[in-house]
Formats: C-alpha cells, structure tokens, sequence
C-alpha cells in the first residue's frame, strides 16, 4: 500500500500548499498502475477536474468523473485508474487539528447535531451546490498563480471549504463533530474499516494516530489478542464469504482481502479450513468462525 498523504505532501512535482499537517494541491495523476491501494492518515477530499476513476473501500465503491467531489475518511483504500483521459484533480488533506479550529470557530453559526450513525461510513458523495462549484474554481485560481498566497488565506480557504461540506451535508457535519471530541481515532473502527488491506502494523498505528507500542498496547486491550492473529483471523472470514458471495479469481481475491500474495493466503485458507480456497467455494457451505 501506497501512503498518499506522505506522497503529495513530500514529492516536488505538485502544485500544492501546505499548512501545518493540512495539505492541498493540484495534480495529474502520479500512478501508472490501473489498481492500486493507497492509505492516508488524514481525512481526504477529492475534486475531480478531469478523466475518471474508481475509489473502492470495504463499504463500497465510488467512481468519480469531472465534477464529482468525494469525502474520505482516514484509511485506505484501492483505486482503479482508467487512462482514455487524463486524469486531474484537486485533493485536501485536512488535518483533526483544523477540523477541530474550525469547528469551534462555528459555535452558534450552524447547527451541528449528533449522529449515532455519523462514523458509519467510509467514504460519501458531497453534494454539489453552486457554493462549492465557486470555491473549487476560485482553489484554481491560487493553484495556477505564479505567487503563492499567504499562509492565512490558505487556511481561511481550507475552513471556507470545510464550511462548505457541513453546510451541504448534515451527516458529515455530525461525523465531523464527533471526530473532535475524542482526542484520537477509534482503533476498533479504523480496524473493522481497514483490515483488508496489506497494511503493516506500523500503518495501522499511523491510521490510529497512535505510536507503535501504543497501538499495541491499545489493541490488546480492546481485542484481547495480538494484531497479527486477529488480522489472520478476520481477513479469512471475509474470504470466505467472498468466496461464495463473489467470482473473483483467487489472486484478486487475495489482494482483496489483505494477503501479499495468492500462494500466502492459499496457504492460509487451507491451513485454516482443511480446503484450499477453490475447493471450498466448490461446497458453497458458510463457516463457523
């Protein structure tokens, strides 16, 4: 897995600004691969200018074309690129912290309701309006000027952007205010949204915004068992039902369920069921984990 955030933040051939943790930009699309899984640990918006793509997470998948606008939560995600046309976006890696500002800045201004279903999602369609059609042409304007802007309008852009979003979408106005409330991620819901991925655990603890040995430690706690036999576990059970829910062939359904290869995960799944993953879709029977 690819960690875009460090890649559009650290690579010098996009037109970007940064603020603190908080990064936007212009860009084609640096990828030559027609799938490829990436991951960020911040929350991410997508605007695209143009082309196509599809951005698939374990709730579902999302193919964007000139105009549409996708939010993102932290985590990853697998992209599938199609090359007919070129492909240019605007991307806004917000940071909690700016969140957080903006947030508060907006006590009394817009109503921001709890949601007990607002962290049920992974990704979401913003809905378009007239407002955030300006904002996207006027983030070009700034993109393609020769000077750069001061740091203060970017960041007033940002929270204009955020603004934005929470006006035209109730659901992620209530997602993005529980996110400032806790002081760090869910790491059982980063883990229940993240697992089928080939994440190491160290990406995992980014995704959590924990250290290592914090996400460990925390892990333990929650789960009971280590990250290793929980992830083996809980990436076998969703074979399993891809097995017989799905005609994914068996390397495409290796890489869908988080596993390095397909000789690995065969292994694995036989180890695990006594049948080798063809010969258990072949009895179309649901295990018992």
């Amino acid at each position: 897995m690819r960690n875009f955030y460090k890649i559009v933040k650290e690579s010098l051939h996009f037109n970007r600004f940064v603020l603190g943790d908080t990064v936007c930009l212009e860009y084609n699309c640096p990828l030559d691969a027609t799938q490829a899984g990436i991951f960020s640990q911040s929350d991410y918006i997508v605007h695209v200018l143009s082309g196509k793509k599809v951005w698939k997470t374990i709730n579902g998948q999302w193919t964007l074309t000139a105009g549409s606008t996708l939010y993102l939560k932290k985590g990853a995600t697998i992209v599938n690129q199609y090359f007919d046309d070129e492909f240019c976006m605007l991307g806004f890696f917000i940071s909690d912290a700016l969140i957080a500002e903006t947030l508060s800045g907006l006590k009394g201004e817009i109503p921001l309701r709890n949601n007990d279903q607002a962290h049920q999602f992974t990704a979401t369609e913003v809905r378009q309006s007239s407002y955030l059609e300006s904002y996207f042409e006027s983030m070009l304007m700034y993109f393609r000027n020769a000077d750069k802007p001061p740091q203060a309008i970017i960041k007033i852009k940002l929270q204009e952007l955020l603004v934005n979003i929470i006006s035209s979408d109730p659901m992620l106005g209530a997602y993005l205010n529980a996110l400032v409330l806790t002081s760090k991620p869910s790491l059982v819901r980063s883990m229940e949204a993240n697992f089928c991925y080939n994440l190491k655990l160290e990406e995992f603890a980014e995704l959590t915004h924990r250290s290592l040995s914090s996400f460990k430690r925390d892990f333990q706690q929650f789960f009971q068992e280590t990250p290793g036999k929980w992830l083996l576990h809980k990436r076998l059970e969703h074979a399993a039902k891809l097995l017989l829910n799905s005609n994914s062939n068996i390397t495409q359904l290796a890489f869908d369920c988080g596993f390095e290869d397909a000789s690995h995960f065969s292994r694995a799944f036989k180890q695990k069921m006594g049948l080798s993953p063809s010969e258990f879709r072949a009895t179309r029977s649901v295990p018992a984990f």
